[in-house]
């Protein structure tokens, strides 16, 4: 059984970052492609985001003795497979892992039409993540 605690942790983060990143509404597009501040917080508070999100996702692979995934994309088709996040959704959750390997890898070709898009449009994905996750600890 996963570590109820470790996962709980990860929730508290992505949580807090969510927040702080809801809490920027300053940040228009006109401010994100003028101030690198704003750019290099918002790609950072995602980049930490995700982060959380694998780590929870690669805790319970490993807890629960599920199939080792070669890929950051592919822990959530283990997920998925197990029931513990829908597969309706999980076209969603790898792009979220690709997204990852755009920020870490090839952080200079990162666009920032698609960073400031997932910033403004996209953070309820994570919010979803986290209600699985809770729905998981629950059974």
């Amino acid at each position: 059984m996963a570590d109820k605690v470790i996962i709980e942790k990860g929730l508290e983060s992505i949580s807090i970052n969510l927040h702080e990143l809801k809490k920027a509404s300053d940040i228009t597009w006109q401010v994100y492609q003028k101030d690198v501040r704003s750019r290099r917080f918002v790609e950072r508070t995602l980049h930490v985001i995700i982060e959380a999100t694998l780590d929870i996702a690669h805790h319970i692979i490993s807890s629960e003795g599920l199939r080792e995934p070669s890929t950051y994309r592919e822990a959530f088709v283990v997920l998925s497979e197990n029931g513990i996040i829908p597969e309706s959704e999980l076209n969603e959750f790898e792009k979220i892992a690709m997204f990852r390997n755009l920020l870490v890898h090839y952080y200079e070709k990162v666009d920032d039409e698609i960073v400031f898009g997932i910033f403004k449009n996209r953070l309820s994905d994570f919010e979803r993540f986290i209600k699985y996750i809770l729905k998981y600890l629950e059974e």
